[in-house]
């Protein structure tokens, strides 16, 4: 595709481990041993979070679970740790016309007030999104419209100035930015 990436610490000893790899995704627990670490080239440093370049390098890391041995991926910007299958699934559907992989590429945490939180988004759009969902929707809804809002951030880029948008089945959200988040409310 003419982007080139780097591939880093294929070297025995030399592994890096992320800090906190976060809710493993299909998986146990993150598991050790050796790590790889692709990320894109200095040429395309300052674009990495473009959509282009995230869907070349997302393309790179399915070939990479084809190896024999590899027993997970983790995505740097999410801190996700994903099984192999999983990663494979939510990503080749992606490339392949399917909404954003939203749990894997990024990751949602919701607060003990019941509030959605993304981590990751920001490294697509710049903003992370806060969806706080009405005291009637259930925690299994409230996270199917924070997924459907995260693949139309990532798809469409960042919300600039308040609007109102609509939920997977037709609900009214308003959202407006507040610096790097963007708040998003019933």
């Amino acid at each position: 595709m003419g982007l080139a990436f780097d591939c880093l610490e294929l070297a025995p000893g030399r592994a890096t481990r992320p800090v906190d790899p976060g809710q493993p995704l299909g998986l146990d627990a993150a598991p050790d041993g050796e790590l790889i670490v692709l990320q894109p080239g200095p040429h395309l440093i300052d674009g990495a979070g473009l959509l282009p370049v995230v869907r070349v390098l997302a393309g790179l890391g399915l070939a990479l679970c084809t190896l024999p041995g590899v027993r997970a991926v983790c995505w740097g910007p999410a801190g996700t740790c994903m099984a192999p299958d999983y990663y494979q699934r939510i990503v080749a559907g992606w490339l392949a016309g399917g909404a954003f992989p939203a749990l894997g590429l990024t990751m949602l945490n919701r607060t003990a007030g019941g509030v959605m939180e993304s981590r990751g988004l920001a490294f697509l759009t710049g903003q992370e999104l806060r969806f706080e969902p009405g005291p009637d929707v259930s925690a299994q809804h409230a996270g199917q419209i924070a997924v459907r809002l995260i693949h139309l951030l990532a798809e469409h880029g960042p919300v600039l100035a308040a609007q109102d948008l609509a939920g997977p089945v037709g609900e009214l959200l308003h959202a407006a930015p507040e610096g790097a988040v963007l708040r998003v409310w019933m």
